[in-house]
């Protein structure tokens, strides 16, 4: 972590974008999620790592309003707890859910203005689109194509895009290199460190660990719908817990919930 006394340009990683306290999620009588609590550092990429069922879509659920939680979830400044999803986006958080939710039958170009339905400012909508087209130049090359019969990486490229679209602050990702070959993540990761860059903070739920843990500066193992991991993101990747539950390497006597 940046010491105070070093002068760095921005993001300032001391102010939090934002904070989760105390988060619960009842599902039908089952909790789950159990109390969890962490920040997200203006200008910083978080990431969440953990199994299937430990929680972590939950936690984005609970963010963007779409399913009900006790604790708090302050934004910005924002108590975003009743809060319904459509003003949330309008606040500046989007989310590309996992399975990438583009619509298939409507064209890119359609899809790409859907999330700007909420926006008034109609030049930098322009500029903004634009932009999206330089940084996935396979979309424009398909912008009067239907989604849904786009590659996965393309419809990947194309919900990112859809979510930059909003102007978000805060950019929610819901496992971004699901069904996608190597080559292919290594291009989704790359994409998601520019717009990091760019200045557009980062939650990443992510199941590859070690892609995720590699570009992230914070970074929490979620089990079962606790934390039982926080560090760097190089920290955790160098964790014997970590490498032995996630990361693929054979270590004993060791447990992730330590």
């Amino acid at each position: 972590m940046t010491s105070a006394s070093q002068a760095m340009p921005l993001p300032d990683t001391t102010v939090s974008l934002l904070e989760v306290s105390g988060l619960r999620v009842h599902y039908d009588g089952i909790q789950a999620l159990h109390g969890v609590s962490f920040s997200v550092p203006r200008g910083q990429i978080v990431t969440l790592i953990g199994a299937n069922g430990a929680g972590k879509t939950s936690i984005l659920h609970a963010i963007s309003g779409l399913t009900p939680y006790s604790g708090s979830v302050t934004f910005a400044g924002h108590d975003l707890h009743g809060v319904p999803a459509h003003r949330i986006v309008g606040l500046g958080i989007a989310q590309v859910p996992e399975g990438r939710g583009i619509f298939g039958n409507l064209t890119v170009r359609e899809n790409l203005r859907l999330a700007t339905w909420q926006r008034r400012d109609r030049e930098r909508i322009e500029e903004d689109f634009e932009r999206v087209l330089v940084r996935f130049p396979r979309l424009r090359e398909r912008l009067g194509q239907a989604a849904g019969t786009l590659s996965g990486g393309e419809q990947q490229m194309l919900a990112v895009g859809r979510a930059l679209m909003s102007r978000a602050s805060l950019l929610l990702l819901d496992e971004p290199s699901m069904g996608m070959s190597p080559i292919l993540v290594q291009e989704i990761f790359a994409i998601i460190q520019e717009i990091n860059r760019e200045g557009t903070t980062v939650l990443l739920v992510e199941q590859n660990a070690n892609m995720a843990l590699r570009i992230a500066s914070h970074a929490h193992v979620l089990e079962t719908g606790r934390i039982t991991l926080a560090g760097s993101g190089q920290k955790l990747l160098g964790d014997p817990r970590v490498k032995q539950a996630y990361l693929g390497t054979a270590l004993k006597h060791h447990s992730v919930a330590g």
